[in-house]
């Protein structure tokens, strides 16, 4: 397999029980990537992500991070491969503060790189320096969302996959998560980011996948799938 790209899989399959989610998917991120990972509700995206981060077994097929064989390992070995995980629904440490939510996740990268500091990081969501010793759940879901990305950033990753970028928050606060995630890829760091409002994520991506029931439907630049709005109004119903 190829040191080429951070994540590759081949011919990936996941059941949960004797629900067949995901397909035979070929799927790949190379260093530098940001990567729009798209599709309605129920069609795999997150088991995608479960699967690459083993947090749910795939059932065949393989995944490999930086070339080396990863098909099933524990989250704990994802992790420390450079890969930071942030999940639908947060999973913060509701009853620390904003200031040990940061600081306990703080670690330098796989090529000992620094880069984000817990200085970074509250020059980017200053909302976060503001809230230093609220805990976790005193915290608005925008502002939980940044704390997330933060405490992510903060393990200085080599790629950040983030599942639901903007799920229910106000306009306001979706707009600052995506000026973040702008500022993440301009650092360098490589994204796959799932989030229902394609005209937002197609702005940051180089490419895009869309997954219909399991499968991929289109790999491709997102110059691309722009130029395709057939494709978009069959498979993200715009």
């Amino acid at each position: 397999m190829s040191q080429h790209f951070l994540i590759e899989t081949k011919g990936l399959n996941t059941h949960y029980g004797a629900s067949h989610i995901l397909r035979g998917i070929d799927f790949t991120v190379e260093a530098g990537q940001t990567i729009g990972l798209m599709g309605r509700n129920g069609m795999g995206k997150t088991t995608l992500l479960k699967s690459l981060m083993g947090i749910v077994k795939p059932s065949a097929g393989s995944v490999h991070i930086k070339g080396r064989a990863m098909t099933g390992a524990s989250t704990f070995e994802v992790a420390r491969m450079g890969i930071a995980y942030v999940p639908e629904g947060r999973g913060i440490f509701g009853n620390l503060s904003v200031k040990e939510n940061l600081q306990m996740a703080a670690r330098p990268g796989t090529k000992g790189q620094r880069d984000w500091t817990y200085e970074r990081v509250l020059e980017t969501f200053p909302r976060l320096a503001e809230r230093l010793n609220h805990g976790g759940q005193q915290l608005s879901g925008g502002e939980q969302q940044m704390l997330t990305i933060g405490r992510a950033l903060m393990t200085n990753p080599d790629l950040l996959i983030l599942d639901e970028a903007t799920e229910g928050l106000a306009p306001l606060i979706a707009r600052e998560i995506w000026r973040i995630c702008g500022l993440i890829r301009e650092s360098g760091i490589s994204s796959v980011i799932v989030d229902k409002n394609w005209k937002h994520v197609t702005q940051i991506t180089d490419c895009n996948v869309i997954l219909v029931k399991g499968e991929v439907v289109f790999n491709g630049s997102t110059e691309e799938l722009l130029a395709s709005p057939a494709l978009l109004e069959q498979y993200l119903g715009v």
